[in-house]
């Protein structure tokens, strides 16, 4: 009997704890879905035409928190809603690394336009990776008017808080994760 009792003890507290991972994560889910339509309304706020490239782009992922920072060696990271058709079809995290002069820390909003179904396919597959040469574009006022679509995606920016000094190179990494 004692046996039994020592054997269902560690189990059941193992699956409270996995109950409560599992809750955490379905909020930190909601919360990313909550303050990507947020961010939304701010990427539209700051630039009346982008609500046309919500509404005509294949698909788009927005990153609505990302948080960045350096001192020689950067890095950001953030996790992002994914939306096809105006509906949600999963969630996306980004990550970044950056070699270079830089200095500080600074937390930004990121929407990515997908072009057509091959791109947003490439990235729900991973296999989408910006390089320097992919640049974004700060979102203001009139910004999305004369953008275009380079490899398939259209990037926007907006910083909402935050200073950092920068002269780097890097790259954006990012990781699908469907409903």
């Amino acid at each position: 009997m004692k046996t039994c009792i020592l054997f269902v003890i560690p189990i059941l507290l193992l699956s409270a704890f996995s109950m409560s991972v599992i809750a955490q994560s379905d909020s930190k889910k909601e919360k990313v879905i909550s303050d990507s339509k947020n961010a939304k309304e701010e990427f539209i706020k700051a630039d009346k035409t982008m609500a046309e490239l919500f509404n005509r782009s294949y698909a788009y992922v927005i990153f609505p928190n990302v948080g960045k920072g350096g001192v020689g060696v950067g890095g950001a990271a953030g996790n992002g809603a994914v939306y096809q058709g105006g509906k949600l079809i999963g969630t996306a995290k980004l990550t970044q690394v950056s070699v270079g002069l830089q200095l500080g820390g600074q937390s930004y909003r990121e929407v990515v336009f997908f072009e057509n179904e091959e791109v947003l396919n490439r990235f729900k597959d991973n296999r989408i990776e910006f390089s320097a040469q992919v640049s974004a574009v700060a979102a203001a006022s009139g910004a999305s008017a004369n953008a275009k679509y380079v490899e398939g995606v259209m990037v926007f920016t907006m910083q909402k808080g935050g200073l950092m000094y920068e002269a780097a190179i890097g790259g954006q990494k990012f990781k699908f994760e469907g409903n």
